[in-house]
């Protein structure tokens, strides 16, 4: 007959120890299960999957679980070696070792597996209309590249980039190991971000030897014309117009604008000035030229050269600033008189407020027209201090596009001394000031000649103090790629969609679904479980 123990009778001799040793397996297994995960993590770290806080840690980790697996196992033997020798000679461990080499042997077979398709990635596509393969176009530039590509997608973590990695492998999976990519945070790595030229989120920086090209977004399109540009590498020169007071490329100042230099050149345009009142001349190998917040008039014969220049196929981009900061009030200023005759773009005399913002002489873009130009900022806003409207002739025979608009709460303010009063809020006044919506940029394209116009009612925001901010860099970029033809270099071929329609079941079917989803699987799982239970104790 057994006797009870109160918990103040003293255990028989040994009893505590052998209760020690039990907690010592459970110690092994705990230990060994940490162990397996910091290794899986520090694998997944090892083929840059994962990125651990501190990869110290696992390994200490490691080395710790490891310690406790050894210890808990060598104080289970001391303290119970007939039950380590009962084990070790019994039948569970014949038992115990077929399973460990059937499991060992598996897991040698999936880490095979996995590790040959992580070095050699593979997809198939199975939709019907083959959405998810490259075109041929691209196919063929890819295994077609004379040598390596290198990829740096500037990704912060506020952008899913899963859309942007499938397409960059499916890339590297069809160039014959000439094209690899990596992924960058400018956030974490500004400095690098800075050096390549980038501005904004998602970009793309393609590399071949010391040619460089900057993506604006992650599409199969823009891929294939960076990498088309980057295999044709011709003269694209930009000249800037000096002489008038325009902001300065290479000098740090309040008007400067070396951002700009530095973006423009890492996408391989060579950049030069232009003085026409001392060349009286406009080279032949001119893409575009930049007139950048001038303060001073154009010659009647400069605007003669620029017209003969647009006459011919040219383009032109023009940053003006409001008459109070550009000095231009009492002035006779030709350029802006051209552009309203001949190419009907009106500079309004009056600056932008914006009553939704801080300060309210920041315009804000509020919407974008479908363009070229607009299309890859990404929903970026852009602002511009201190800005001027822009307006239409709409007797013009060329096409017009309003790119940035206002919001409609926005106005166009022509009395300046109201800004100066001190505390005074400014307010709309109906008949002097314009009401919005109001455009901050206009594009002109002459289809016949060619010729291409980007027109700003401002030239602060692509100064060095403000390039960078939301999309103003990439707004004047992507309107000087716009104007100097480099935005479409090539056209895929356009895939067939296939038309999918899901047809809902009827009453009836939506019946015997519900049916047998719910009764009659459970119901034969049921009996065949109790059939099972019948059999065996009819056996005894």
């Amino acid at each position: 007959m057994s006797r009870k123990l109160s918990p103040l009778t003293p255990l028989p001799k040994g009893e505590g120890n052998k209760r020690f040793a039990l907690l010592a397996p459970f110690a092994s297994v705990l230990a060994l299960l940490t162990a397996l995960v910091a290794s899986l993590l520090m694998g997944l770290a090892r083929f840059g999957l994962y990125t651990p806080s501190s990869p110290d840690a696992l390994t200490r980790a490691l080395q710790v679980s490891g310690a406790v697996f050894v210890l808990g196992l060598a104080i289970y033997a001391i303290i119970l070696p007939d039950k380590v020798r009962e084990i070790l000679i019994g039948r569970q461990v014949r038992y115990g070792s077929n399973l460990a080499v059937l499991t060992l042997a598996f897991l040698g077979i999936l880490i095979s597996l996995n590790y040959l398709a992580y070095k050699n990635p593979q997809k198939w596509d199975i939709t019907t209309d083959k959405s998810r393969t490259l075109a041929d176009e691209t196919i063929e530039v890819l295994t077609a590249l004379p040598e390596k590509v290198e990829a740096t997608a500037f990704f912060t973590a506020y952008t899913d980039m899963s859309a942007a990695e499938e397409l960059l492998l499916d890339f590297k999976s069809s160039s014959n190991g000439n094209f690899d990519y990596q992924f960058v945070d400018p956030d974490l790595n500004p400095v690098v971000a800075r050096e390549a030229g980038i501005t904004g989120d998602g970009k793309i920086l393609l590399t071949m030897g010391d040619r460089q090209e900057i993506v604006p977004f992650a599409s199969e399109q823009e891929l294939l014309r960076g990498l088309l540009r980057l295999l044709n590498p011709g003269e694209r020169t930009l000249y800037f117009l000096t002489g008038h007071g325009e902001y300065e490329l290479n000098t740090a100042s309040e008007r400067s604008a070396s951002r700009v230099l530095e973006t423009l050149s890492e996408k391989n345009y060579t950049v030069l000035p232009l003085n026409l009142l001392a060349e009286n001349a406009i080279p032949n190998d001119a893409l575009t030229i930049i007139i950048f917040g001038a303060t001073e008039p154009l010659t009647d014969n400069e605007i003669a050269l620029l017209d003969d220049f647009l006459a011919n196929g040219g383009s032109l981009v023009v940053l003006t600033d409001p008459t109070p900061i550009s000095d231009l009030a009492d002035k006779d200023d030709s350029l802006t008189a051209y552009l309203a005759e001949k190419w009907g773009v009106l500079f309004e005399d009056n600056l932008i407020i914006d009553p939704s913002v801080n300060p309210p002489s920041n315009a804000v873009s509020y919407s974008y027209a479908a363009h070229p130009i607009t299309e890859k900022l990404n929903n970026l806003a852009v602002y511009m201090p201190f800005a001027r409207s822009l307006s239409i002739t709409e007797d013009s025979a060329f096409v017009h596009t309003e790119l940035a608009i206002t919001i409609e709460r926005s106005w166009g303010e022509t009395d300046f001394s109201a800004l100066d009063a001190d505390g005074d809020p400014v307010e709309f006044e109906i008949g002097e000031d314009k009401p919005g919506p109001l455009a901050m940029a206009v594009s002109v394209e002459d289809v016949e000649r060619g010729a291409r116009l980007v027109v700003f009612g401002n030239a602060t925001f692509a100064g060095d103090e403000t390039f960078d901010a939301y999309g103003n860099g990439d707004l004047f970029v992507n309107a000087v790629d716009w104007a100097a033809e480099q935005e479409s270099l090539i056209s895929l071929t356009p895939r067939q969609q296939v038309e999918r329609t899901f047809i809902p079941p009827s009453q009836g079917q939506l019946v015997v679904i519900l049916i047998s989803s719910i009764c009659l699987l459970p119901g034969m799982m049921i009996v065949g479980g109790f059939v099972a239970w019948r059999n065996r104790k009819r056996l005894g």
